[in-house]
């Protein structure tokens, strides 16, 4: 197995700025038995996909966040540095040795976002759902959904390549998300009557710790990723405060499984169709879990319209670009298939389509 040190290397070789130069340093920090090791004493067993060097990188990047290593902070843009990161290691090692024991605590936190550009996959595939089901209410279900951003959807402003074709949602949404979808749309119109997500380990956007947990997974200089999600997390804010209750979002703390098992367990209204949606979630679950969820939606498509909508990398190519998919169930109609839709960069924008939505 490789070392945490040629894990790190491996990491770096994908990367560019910062980030790039902090995991090189972590990685000849480790080779010199340096205070790395001792931040990363037991965790030198870890295999590749615990991605212990992202959760160091998180933990580094809290302390940045809160204003505890200006020093250190220079060199984040997020922040507002502009310092060249090629000399950040030396004041990164600094830092590192004057919080060894956070920074160990750190690595217990597995790496977490709510990447609000995937909201973009889940529309195209509600259209997509709705078009072919002639159903526009909406129950939507998200298994795997850190905080549940992504179930405000339909707050968040969404348009095309070609804005003046089509649009979705609110005009003065903080959130826009433009260029969004390469590739022809028929927009349906729907209304969510009920949303829930879970989550092993449910963030609260509404807290502070939870927003500042999502935040730090954000690479630093990633700007664009940070205004989607201090927007998306600033609506989130928002739904509380109103009254339409079906407007909040509540994340249980449950594996999928157990959770879509109870959750389908419920009928729906009439002419409401029912939506599982998850992204990026299916290559960090247990064989087991990925089965329990298919069964629960098989079982559930023998009693009502269920739809399916997932973006994630295909099974014979893990790791790759992730598909955007819809399958539809309910009584009377065949075992129901994937049907591609699109590929999907990695933090949801832009959906780039096959064809037309249109069936």
């Amino acid at each position: 197995m490789a070392t945490l040190a040629e894990q790190f290397r491996r990491h770096a070789e994908q990367m560019t700025g910062l980030y790039r130069v902090l995991l090189l340093g972590l990685a000849e920090d480790w080779d010199r038995s340096g205070v790395t090791r001792e931040v990363c004493r037991d965790w030198e067993d870890a295999p590749p996909s615990a991605l212990v060097q992202l959760r160091l990188l998180a933990g580094l990047h809290r302390i940045v966040l809160t204003g505890r290593a200006p020093d250190l902070g220079r060199f984040y843009p997020d922040v507002g540095g502009r310092d060249d990161p090629g000399q950040a290691w030396p004041v990164a090692r600094e830092v590192i040795g004057r919080h060894v024991a956070e920074l160990r605590a750190a690595l217990d936190i597995a790496p977490q976002t709510n990447e609000p550009g995937r909201a973009v996959a889940l529309l195209v595939g509600l259209f997509d759902a709705l078009e072919r089901s002639g159903l526009h209410r909406i129950r939507l279900f998200e298994p795997g959904a850190s905080a549940g951003l992504n179930l405000l959807v339909d707050r968040f402003r969404i348009e095309g390549s070609d804005p003046e074709a089509w649009g979705y949602g609110p005009l003065d949404s903080p959130l826009r998300l433009v260029d969004a979808v390469i590739g022809p749309v028929r927009p349906q119109a729907f209304t969510i009557v009920e949303r829930a997500g879970c989550d092993l380990s449910p963030v609260d956007a509404l807290s502070e710790q939870g927003r500042l947990r999502l935040v730090s997974f954000v690479w630093p200089d990633q700007l664009d990723r940070h205004a989607r999600l201090q927007a998306a997390l600033a609506i989130a804010a928002d739904t509380v405060t109103e009254a339409d209750t079906i407007s909040a979002v509540h994340v249980d703390r449950a594996p999928a499984g157990k959770w879509l098992r109870q959750r389908l367990g419920t009928a729906p209204g009439p002419q409401t169709l029912t939506v599982v949606w998850h992204s990026v979630t299916r290559g960090y679950w247990p064989a087991s879990e990925v089965q329990a969820s298919s069964a629960a939606i098989a079982a559930a498509a023998e009693r009502m319209p269920i739809a399916e909508i997932a973006m994630e990398s295909s099974p014979e190519s893990p790791g790759r670009t992730a598909e955007l998919t819809v399958s539809i169930g309910g009584p009377g109609r065949s075992a129901p298939e994937p049907r591609r839709l699109g590929a999907v960069a990695d933090h949801g924008v832009p959906v780039r389509l096959d064809g037309t939505v249109r069936s």
